[in-house]
Parts: C-alpha cells; structure tokens; sequence
C-alpha cells in the first residue's frame, strides 16, 4: 500500500512501463507477425494491439493510483480478499512460467548457435536446459545480479538492435521490405491476439506501479508515451530483421547482426536478465496459491524456474502463438470484471470501493467463464477435425464485463424487492 509522500512521476512510471516492453518478447512478436503478414499489416496490428493494452492498463492503473493499493489489494471488491489473491497468483505464475520457458528456449538456441561456430555441437534442448539452470541459480540466490544484468542487457539490446536495422536498409531497400507479402498469410485476428497477449498481464497489473502516482493524468501521459512508441518500435524492429536476415529464428538473427560471439552473448544477457524476473515473481505467485511460508520463498523460485526449464527443454518456444493466444485469452478478462466493478458498479468513485472478505462468486465466475469461452479456438486447434472457430481476443474481456455487470443488477434488484417484502 502507498504511504503518505511516496510519490513517482509520470515520467518515472513511463519509463519502467518502456523498459518492460524493450525485451526479447517484443522481438519475437514482430518474428511471429512478419512470418504471416506484410509489414504495414504487422505495424497496423502492433498499433491497434498495443492500443488495447494501454486502455487496459489506463482503467486499472487508474483504480489503484486513487486507493492507492496494489493490483491484488484492489480486486479484493471485485474477486474477495482470498478470490483476488489465488486467481491473479495463479495467472501470474502461468504467465511468468510460459515466459520463462520461452525465453530459455530462445536462450538454448541462442547458445547452440553460438557454440556451433566454434566447431562445438550441442543440441537445443540440451543448451535450452543448461541455460535455464543458470538462470533458476541466479534468481535464486543472485538478486543482486539482476541489477547488473539490467544495467549491461538492456543498453547492448537497443544499440544491437539499432545497428541490425541499419545494417538491415544497407542490405536490401526499404520498398523490398515494405512491398514484401507472405505465402502463407496469418489471420488479423490471431496476430491482435499474440500482439495482446505477449503484454496482456502486464495491463492487468499496471496497479502494481502506477499506486505510486499522484494522480489519474500521470498513468494516462505514463501509458500512452511509455508503451504505444515502445511496443510498435520493439515489433517492428522484430519484423524487419527477420525479413532482412531471411530467418524465423531469433537467435539466428543476432548473430548474423554483427559477430557470432557478440550476437549471441547480448541475446543470452537479454533474456537471462528478464527470465531471473520471471523466475522471481513466479515463484512468489507460487507461494501465494500453495501458502508457502516466507523463508521457504526461495526454492519456490527454484521450482518455478525448473518447470519453466522443463517447458524450454520440450520447445516450447515452437508453441509460441498459442501461448500468447492463451494469455490474452485468460488474462484480460480480468480487467473486464475489475472495470465493470470500479468504473460501472462504483462509478469510479474510490470511496465506494470497500474489499470482500473470502470470496466474491460473481466476480470469479464472470472471469471464469470470459476465460472459457475465450480460450476455446486455441484448444479446438489442436484438434483439427473438430469444427474451428476463428480467434477473438477481446471476446473474453467483453463476456467478463457484460455478464458481472448484469448478473450484479440482476442480484441487486432481488436484494430490494426481498427487503421490500
């Protein structure tokens, strides 16, 4: 909870919301889209995806910079006290799992890649599991490794980047690029769902940073400059260095970049700095759904970068797509039930706002269902003999916001009639 004169400015809160999204993930995005659509569709759906996360993270930074409560503390109307903490926990660690899995995955490729050049044949998922051991040590025991890492990864990330795409618009022109159609087009809608879903958790618990802000307008100007420039720049450069280099593989772009070794170590510090911060706060989502005690909060950690490792050793990284269209399936719904509660039930007033004790069964089975529903074409598509359904990534945030919304009025009303009775 914010104590009194612990402020931030909106600059501030930008500029951590922009570092969030300059990471590997962002790249992987534009690698993903570009695969499937021209350039200027990717650009068109890194825009509107990004748009719609930044109204998200709008609503629900805004609910806590007025109670000036964390995220979890916040949902505590809408979800209960227990509802609130078990669900985001539980959405938090599958999140931070899936990423960790991933960004090993990129890792081991990276340093397969890497280790070939010198003559030395390792396979992926032999790298991805060495890679992510390392990672599952430090974030265990090295916090202060995190710093260090955040100060060398990041800095190496935007001037690698910079010069790919320099050496990108010397390599071939920028009409090949831009007039540049796939064979195989991906649909919109599924490309705004891996868009939305790589940041998806992000906007549900923008709470989590913008409680420090003195007021509504610092997370309006915070979002829109720190997130809409960064995540469209971050897929865009993604997108254009997979076409220049002629690879989906992001590791084989970066060391094509400039040298092998240099390529391939910004890569590793890249991914090895934001897998120590998906290990750590998935090992405290963990602690929160299976109550571990606090001085037991490091092997929690430890067991949550060891699944995620597991994940990186079978290739997760190859699921990419329908990870990210679980994410955005299960996560912005959420948001839905969060801003029906505050903005339409309370009308945005904070002193309507008081916590549920236990667990708030409406606001649970609104998100629940949202979820359901909205995760059903990522699961048919892994059955392709069953009918399909095209992928709609807002229609579980809209299910979750309508159905709390008139199950509420539809409760309240039969709370009056009975006491008039």
């Amino acid at each position: 909870m914010r104590k009194d004169g612990e402020h931030q400015s909106w600059f501030t809160l930008g500029m951590v919301w922009a570092g969030a999204v300059i990471s590997i993930p962002g790249l992987l995005v534009g690698n993903t889209l570009i695969a499937g659509m021209s350039l200027s569709k990717t650009l068109l759906i890194a825009f509107l995806g990004y748009s719609i996360i930044v109204v998200l993270m709008i609503l629900q930074g805004i609910q806590s910079t007025d109670l000036g409560k964390s995220t979890v503390q916040v949902a505590a109307q809408v979800f209960g006290k227990k509802g609130s903490r078990t669900i985001l926990s539980i959405i938090l660690a599958i999140a931070c799992l899936g990423w960790f899995g991933i960004q090993a995955n990129v890792c081991g490729a990276a340093l397969a890649n890497l280790l070939a050049e010198y003559g030395m044949t390792i396979p992926v998922p032999l790298a991805s599991l060495i890679s992510g051991l390392v990672m599952v040590v430090s974030a265990m025991y090295g916090i202060k490794v995190l710093r260090v890492l955040s100060y060398i990864a990041v800095p190496l990330l935007i001037v690698i980047c910079i010069y790919g795409l320099i050496q990108a618009f010397t390599m071939d022109s920028i009409h090949h690029i831009w007039s540049y159609q796939p064979e195989k087009q991906m649909n919109f809608m599924d490309g705004l769902a891996v868009t939305i879903g790589s940041f998806a958790l992000g906007a549900v618990i923008a709470g989590d940073y913008s409680q420090f802000s003195r007021k509504r307008s610092d997370v309006l100007k915070a979002a829109l400059i720190g997130i809409v420039p960064s995540g469209v720049l971050m897929i865009s450069v993604g997108a254009i260095l997979s076409f220049a280099y002629q690879t989906s593989d992001i590791a084989a772009v970066f060391i094509n970049i400039t040298t092998p070794f240099i390529g391939g170590i910004v890569l590793i510090l890249a991914t090895w700095k934001t897998n120590m911060v998906n290990a750590i706060s998935g090992g405290f989502a963990l602690t929160n759904v299976l109550h571990i005690s606090k001085d037991k909060e490091k092997w929690a950690v430890g067991v949550a970068g060891l699944i995620g490792t597991v994940l990186a050793v079978i290739g997760i990284l190859n699921y990419f797509t329908p990870v990210m269209s679980v994410l955005s399936a299960m996560v912005p719904p959420v948001a839905g039930v969060m801003v029906a509660s505050y903005w339409i039930m309370n009308k945005g007033d904070k002193n309507r706002w008081k916590e549920t004790e236990g667990v708030n069964r409406l606001g649970v089975i609104s998100w629940l269902i949202g979820s359901i529903i909205a995760c059903m074409p990522v699961v048919l598509s892994f059955f392709p003999s069953l009918p399909q359904v095209s992928n709609q990534p807002l229609i579980g945030i809209i299910i979750s916001f309508v159905m709390y919304v008139v199950c509420y009025r539809i409760m309240a009303r039969k709370s009056v009639l009975l006491e008039g009775n």
